[in-house]
């Protein structure tokens, strides 16, 4: 990877060197990440729609986009997600839910992160700690909503904690040592989020990845399976 940003989707194993692979490179916070495990010597690799084609709501280019990437990865990082889809916001109330709403919230932030993690066991380690972060959001959690609204973009963000609760489960069979965990990366200031952040303390891109990096690599085996937030305290599901 170059340090202006870019990211190199396959590359040579370097044995004195950590590996991490980030899906959803080109976001805000997907470049912001790469930039921070960069300078901390880690060798970054990303997928991304501009760069790989990698495209939720086309199943046909998820295996394709992975098939440029070799393992082993040390942390994967799946940095995706949308609160717009087409044009439509998050709505303010029940009323205002479609079943196209629905369905496209559900294929972009939890039909195309199940596929992706049905596909990383064979990118990571099985023989030393190794990290799987899903970028996922606070308003998905049922025990935490106490202002309703969002539904499409809650229900979405809920269906995949249950996703990466199930595979945390099932990865651990096979990599005892990994941690795969849900985490909130708090109220990042990004063009898709800036419509709907103006009442949060929105923090830039690369403050709130350090904040992200810091959480990641402090994750152990004990832990997967949980939902974090940007300060590394536990999120109720």
């Amino acid at each position: 990877m170059r340090r202006g940003g870019g990211h190199v989707g396959n590359m040579p194993y370097l044995a004195n060197m950590k590996r991490i692979l980030i899906i959803g490179a080109s976001g805000a916070i997907g470049t912001a990440l790469a930039e921070t495990y960069h300078s901390k010597g880690w060798q970054c690799a990303g997928l991304s729609r501009k760069a790989q084609g990698l495209d939720f709501t086309q199943e046909q280019t998820i295996a394709a986009a992975m098939a440029t990437v070799t393992g082993p990865f040390d942390t994967i990082v799946v940095a995706t997600g949308a609160l717009t889809l087409d044009g439509v916001g998050p709505e303010k109330t029940i009323k205002a839910a479609t079943a196209q709403t629905m369905a496209a919230q559900m294929q972009v932030n939890a039909i195309g992160p199940a596929l992706i993690l049905g596909r990383i066991g064979a990118l990571l380690p099985r023989d030393r700690l190794a990290r799987v972060a899903v970028l996922s959001a606070r308003v998905g959690s049922i025990g935490d909503n106490r202002l309703g609204g969002w539904v499409s973009y809650r229900a979405a963000k809920a269906a995949l904690n249950q996703i990466l609760r199930t595979s945390a489960i099932e990865l651990a069979r096979s990599h005892p040592q990994l941690s795969c965990f849900a985490l909130h990366p708090g109220t990042v200031d990004t063009p898709l989020t800036r419509p709907f952040s103006a009442k949060y303390d929105a923090r830039p891109p690369a403050e709130a990845a350090a904040r992200l990096h810091d959480v990641i690599e402090a994750r152990g085996p004990h832990e997967t399976g949980q939902f974090f937030d940007q300060n590394g305290s536990i999120v109720p599901w």
